[in-house]
């Protein structure tokens, strides 16, 4: 087996989801069940499995933290940032993520809990997310 002398980033994907709620967008938000940061909110999403393209890691994140199904898929932009993220050199693709209306969220996986947040009350998240969100409000 080959072995590549250089140290290797891992590849992440993050996962803006909106949804309008009483005439107010909303953003979909989970509680982080285990460090780092846990119990404090961020976007959904996770690493991308050796064996899946960022796409199906979003949709498969999303999945398994909300139980939503992905109807749309759309790249948004890379963040890079050295120290990102406290295990080490995660490079995250973010993607704005169209879902069911009707369909709710339930929390699963490494999701303690999940809830839709008012945009403007989506701030003070873990990581990054906060960059993510606000690049994504300067894009709309």
């Amino acid at each position: 087996m080959f072995e590549y002398e250089y140290p290797r980033p891992a590849a992440s994907v993050d996962l803006i989801v909106p949804r309008q709620i009483d005439g107010r967008l909303h953003l979909l938000l989970i509680q982080r069940k285990h460090d780092p940061c846990a119990l404090q909110w961020a976007l959904p999403g996770g690493f991308m499995e050796i064996d899946e393209t960022l796409e199906a890691a979003a949709a498969r994140e999303l999945a398994e933290e909300t139980g939503l199904v992905a109807r749309e898929i759309k790249q948004m932009k890379i963040f890079s940032r050295v120290d990102r993220d406290p295990r080490g050199r995660v490079i995250t693709t973010a993607f704005e993520v169209d879902t069911d209306p009707h369909q709710q969220p339930v929390a699963a996986d490494d999701a303690k809990d999940v809830r839709w947040v008012e945009l403007s009350s989506a701030t003070g998240l873990a990581f990054d997310h906060d960059e993510i969100v606000a690049t994504w409000q300067a894009q709309r």
